[in-house]
């Protein structure tokens, strides 16, 4: 039986959690602050639930084969203070976050190589501890390795599509592009529909062009039309849908901000590259939060 801890049982990680638990062939346990009884997950085809082990105590947790972390960018330290105790010697690490820099942020306590960056696409929000909606059963993209491969294996009863792919800098840079411009409904605290507005719209490519400039100097394959791509996604989207950056500085609580905007400024300065939009975007919504 191939055991699996996840560290964060919040949208995509509840999620996540609950599709591997209905595999018998996996052991899952949930690390998290809250505790709770069960994992409830109201999925497109209806409710799935399941009871995994909940452990809130680090000292608590022993080695697993996989460590999946599915906290937020800012809580790296957080999730890292169950790793003392989960990380044996084969275990490997996989990292569901936001942003670029997956194995930057956990190689000071993994080693690099043991670390499977994933790309998440997955539309869920939590509804209280153990409570998850699942509006689409969405995606998840990892490098093409052996580790890559071995982790889409653990989905294959599921259905969520986990896949491979040969260059994973380039799709996390496209992902990004997508959430660089998200930040604008944090800034005006308004849902995708605010996109509709021209001016939105120019601020939103702004941003993006400017992911694509520095994704482009960092080693990502992007063409200029993934500025209008992104556009033309926000504006499909539903005018009420809220993005998890505007949906966290409703709920007072810190932002992705550092993960979703400032790595493009801070990548920026180390290619010489001006990001102006992106860099006005951080300084407002840092002084928002005070």
């Amino acid at each position: 039986m191939t055991s699996i801890a996840v560290i964060g049982p919040g949208a995509v990680g509840g999620t996540v959690a609950a599709w591997l638990a209905q595999d018998p062939a996996l052991s899952v346990t949930v690390c998290a602050r809250t505790a709770f009884d069960a994992l409830s997950v109201d999925t497109p085809d209806g409710p799935i639930t399941a009871t995994p082990r909940v452990l809130t105590d680090p000292t608590q947790a022993s080695p697993v084969d996989w460590v999946l972390i599915a906290t937020k960018t800012y809580d790296a330290a957080g999730a890292a203070a169950w790793l003392g105790g989960l990380v044996g010697p084969d275990t490997r690490l996989a990292v569901l976050q936001n942003g670029v820099e997956h194995v930057a942020r956990f190689s000071p306590y993994v080693p690099a190589a043991r670390i499977t960056p994933a790309v998440v696409d997955i539309p869920a929000e939590r509804q209280g501890p153990g409570r998850i909606v699942q509006r689409r059963y969405g995606t998840i993209l990892v490098p093409d390795s052996l580790d890559g491969d071995a982790f889409a294996a653990l989905f294959a009863g599921g259905k969520i599509a986990v896949s491979t792919t040969p260059d994973f800098k380039t799709q996390a840079w496209r992902k990004l592009g997508i959430n660089c411009a998200g930040a604008v409904s944090a800034l005006t605290l308004k849902p995708a529909g605010v996109v509709q507005r021209p001016a939105i719209a120019a601020i939103m490519r702004d941003l993006v062009a400017e992911c694509v400039a520095v994704g482009r100097a960092e080693g990502a394959e992007l063409d200029a039309s993934l500025v209008e791509t992104v556009i033309d996604g926000y504006r499909a989207a539903p005018a009420d849908s809220v993005n998890s950056l505007h949906a966290d500085r409703l709920a007072g609580r810190p932002t992705e901000i550092d993960a979703r905007n400032g790595v493009i400024v801070r990548l920026g300065v180390r290619h010489g590259i001006q990001t102006p939009v992106n860099a006005m975007v951080v300084a407002l919504l840092e002084a928002a939060a005070g």
